[in-house]
């Protein structure tokens, strides 16, 4: 499956603004974007200062949610093509689906630091659906599913240090926490207002729809 390897505060940086790609890290001083906040590159310009044609705006918005959510060109396409065909405003159906994501799911629990750490730890079979196991990251949950920790990985070395980097993160609304029991019951399908990341998601409309 393919990846991206290259270094994750680089993607910060060129989309201008903090995606919380390294967890704990984005929220500290050491955060490189805090240090440099330019464009990655030799030529590098400070945010905002560069002219961008409407075209370029709409695709810089589509590329941050993209590495947002931490999905692909070809799959974020397909989100797209689902979000259009069913009922309601096709760019909140995107996000709703994109939300909907197991590993996202797990990351919004506090059961990663980070949604590559989540996703990582949904692809090694940390994780359970309604009581059966499921190693794809990509998995869509529906109101009224249970995710929970494996009872097998509640021992693993990394759960005390990732619990105590996301002590302090509110779960959205829609999902019905219990930490102490490493699981989430989904009780409503998300809602846009549940996003707390400034998202104008009608500029991806516009883009695919050209």
């Amino acid at each position: 499956m393919a990846r991206y390897t290259d270094a994750s505060c680089r993607l910060c940086r060129r989309e201008g603004c903090k995606l919380f790609l390294k967890g704990e890290k984005c929220y500290s001083t050491n955060c490189p974007y805090e240090k440099r906040n330019t464009a990655p590159g030799q030529h590098g310009v400070i945010q905002g200062k560069k002219k961008t044609s409407e075209y370029g705006v709409q695709i810089r918005e589509k590329q941050k949610v993209k590495r947002y959510y931490g999905v692909l060109e070809k799959q974020f396409r397909n989100y797209f093509e689902l979000a259009s065909k069913k009922k309601g405003i096709t760019g909140e159906n995107l996000l709703v689906l994109l939300e909907s994501r197991l590993d996202n799911v797990v990351y919004r629990m506090g059961l990663g630091a980070s949604r590559a750490e989540a996703r990582q730890l949904v692809r090694h079979g940390h994780f359970k659906v309604n009581g059966k196991k499921v190693n794809i990251p990509s998995f869509r949950v529906s109101e009224g599913d249970v995710v929970e920790l494996a009872s097998k990985s509640r021992d693993i070395k990394c759960l005390d240090e990732i619990l105590s980097a996301t002590s302090g993160r509110l779960a959205p609304s829609w999902l019905e926490c219990d930490r102490d029991q490493y699981s989430a019951k989904v009780v409503t399908a998300p809602k846009r207002e549940d996003i707390d990341f400034e998202i104008k998601e009608h500029l991806i409309v516009e883009l695919y729809s050209k």
